[in-house]
């Protein structure tokens, strides 16, 4: 299930804005995902899907093989500037129970996530400037990337400077990976993990979110109160993305209040706790579709 270079280019994309960061004491105000596509490429994106989607059943394996074919290796490659956990050198406790949060978010998707390997790199240009579209990214996936469609890589950076300056993560789509496989994966914010030192952002939902677009998920505010949504029924329609855990939140008339506690929103961590039965059944397509992956 193969298609041009060409034809990839226009399904994904990651947002190069100005990421809502407090310039005084550094901290991030506002969770900022760097992962972004226009309404016309999720079209496109789309009409792709449709017309190559695997059936997720046609894959399932015996019964006897269902546990292993379920559980996604996760390979951690830890960027830092130095050797300090400041610096970006996080702690493998902390990298183990960021493995125990996505477990939990993930249990109803069929999906076991298991720790495959941690390596480690001092390396403070890519630790700084590593972003989307930037050549240290670039350099840092083809030097450290492990494993194949199947497996979820993750590089922990620190986001000071350049296209990713204040973003807490960004990922590929499922999409992606048959066009560039070594940029297949997930770049985040060191001091996101679970206790890490970001504010509002450090119980390890980061990965969460990020995870869920590595598995085919779009914002749930994408496409806002028209257009074609995130192409999921059960998640209400959402001008914007929601900050901190507002309650009562509806930015779109019918459909319901917004879906602040969704995953694939912009709240704080401890307000994200589900995905929607949709959400799963889109996932399970979208994984069998351009990862091989039976759920």
């Amino acid at each position: 299930m193969r298609f041009s270079v060409a034809a990839i280019a226009l399904l994904a994309t990651t947002a190069l804005g100005s990421p809502l960061v407090n310039v005084t004491s550094g901290e991030i105000t506002q969770r900022t995902c760097g992962t972004y596509i226009s309404e016309e490429k999720l079209i496109t994106a789309e009409k792709h899907f449709a017309a190559n989607k695997v059936d997720p059943s046609a894959l399932r394996p015996l019964a006897a093989d269902a546990a292993a074919a379920a559980t996604l290796n996760i390979y951690f490659h830890v960027v830092s500037k130095d050797s300090t956990t400041a610096g970006g050198n996080v702690p493998e406790s902390q990298l183990r129970d960021q493995i125990t949060v996505m477990n939990e978010a993930y249990a109803g998707s069929g999906i076991t996530w298991t720790l495959a390997g941690i390596d480690r790199t001092v390396n403070s240009d890519w630790f700084n400037r590593a972003g989307p579209g930037s050549s240290q990214q670039t350099a840092m996936k083809r030097a450290l990337r492990k494993g194949g469609v199947k497996d979820l890589n993750v590089y922990t950076v620190g986001f000071v400077s350049g296209s990713g300056a204040g973003l807490l993560g960004y990922a590929t789509f499922p999409s992606d990976y048959s066009g560039n496989p070594t940029d297949d994966g997930i770049v985040m914010l060191f001091s996101s993990v679970p206790g890490g030192s970001t504010t509002n952002y450090n119980l390890g939902q980061t990965l969460t979110h990020e995870a869920g677009h590595w598995v085919g998920l779009y914002h749930t505010f994408q496409g806002g109160c028209s257009g074609s949504g995130d192409q999921v029924s059960d998640t209400p329609p959402e001008a914007s993305s929601a900050s901190g855990c507002p309650t009562g939140r509806d930015t779109c008339s019918g459909g319901g209040v917004d879906p602040i506690h969704n995953f694939m929103d912009y709240s704080y961590d401890s307000c994200m706790t589900e995905f929607t039965a949709g959400q799963i059944t889109r996932l399970k397509s979208q994984m069998a579709t351009y990862r091989g992956v039976s759920l």
